[in-house]
């Protein structure tokens, strides 16, 4: 396994990376980071799988990731709206889309990543939602100081031009949805104002 390299930045996405990493499955092929951004995260991805495909709709975060894979056998990135690119179905043994997921239509594209996975592999995602109860906002008000200190004790920052947008979707939406199209997903809240939804596809053969 390659030697983990010096993290360029730390924001609260990357923040995320390690637990993204420890959900890849052993021997795993074929990897899909979707809103893979400047590539950060599947440069990290090429050290668990034999091979890696980021796909991303910013042609500036495209050639961003190109860069910094410099050539690296078995990494290769796409530009294209994921959810109508030309992708392998059940190609992959594990897909993962970190903060990017809200910029798409949700439901779409939990559907997609499921069709695109092959029989027992493994999904991850990590979301953002948006704050639409009580007891919600209070977990936010609460949790703020920890996060502002933690920011600025770690000097986060994201890479100028990175796409942003605001989340569409309460938490609570969120995890029904996931609930409903990925049956035994296993969902989480992260402190840093983040969720994450874990799913491994059935396969019949292993009954």
């Amino acid at each position: 396994m390659d030697q983990p390299e010096p993290e360029p930045y730390w924001n609260t996405n990357v923040a995320r990376h390690p637990g993204v990493l420890r959900a890849v499955p052993e021997g795993c092929g074929e990897a899909l980071d979707v809103g893979c951004g400047d590539g950060l995260l599947a440069l990290k991805l090429a050290g668990r799988a034999r091979r890696v495909t980021g796909i991303d709709a910013s042609p500036e975060m495209i050639a961003r990731s190109r860069d910094r894979a410099g050539g690296r056998p078995g990494l290769a990135f796409v530009e294209g709206d994921f959810l109508t690119a030309d992708l392998p179905a059940a190609g992959y043994d594990f897909v993962c889309s970190v903060t990017a997921v809200h910029h798409m239509d949700f439901a779409a594209a939990l559907t997609r990543m499921r069709e695109l996975l092959r029989p027992g592999g493994t999904l991850m995602v990590v979301g953002l939602a948006r704050e639409s109860s009580p007891a919600e906002w209070a977990a936010l008000v609460a949790a703020a100081p920890l996060v502002r200190i933690t920011k600025v004790v770690r000097r986060a920052r994201s890479p100028e031009g990175m796409p942003v947008a605001d989340p569409r979707m309460g938490y609570g939406q969120v995890r029904a949805t996931a609930q409903r199209l990925l049956p035994g997903v296993r969902y989480r809240r992260h402190l840093l104002r983040r969720y994450s939804l874990t799913w491994r596809k059935p396969d019949p053969r292993a009954r």
